[in-house]
């Protein structure tokens, strides 16, 4: 098992814009092959700073979702909207 964290930065005026997209592809995302469930966490300050953690069976799991339509017209949507370059990481417990 593996955990993904993505670090987001959006525009201060488009983090309502982002929410939106979240919620309607949410459920998709966590039903996709490989993946046992992602939660948005947000900033306290900023509050335009988002946290995604999701939990993928294996890095291969996760590179297929990557590379899905599903994860491809999410990020185009969503990528537009950074104020600042989204960070990745990739880890597991020790």
């Amino acid at each position: 098992m593996i955990k993904r964290i993505v670090k987001m930065t959006f525009q201060e005026d488009k983090t309502e814009t982002f929410l939106k997209i979240y919620l309607e592809r949410k459920e998709k995302i966590s039903g996709f092959e490989g993946c046992s469930g992602v939660e948005l966490l947000r900033g306290k300050s900023p509050e335009n700073v988002f946290f995604t953690y999701s939990l993928w069976e294996d890095e291969a799991a996760l590179e297929k979702y990557r590379q899905s339509d599903l994860f491809q017209s999410t990020w185009a949507l969503v990528k537009p909207l950074f104020g600042e370059k989204a960070e990745a990481w990739t880890v597991e417990e020790v």
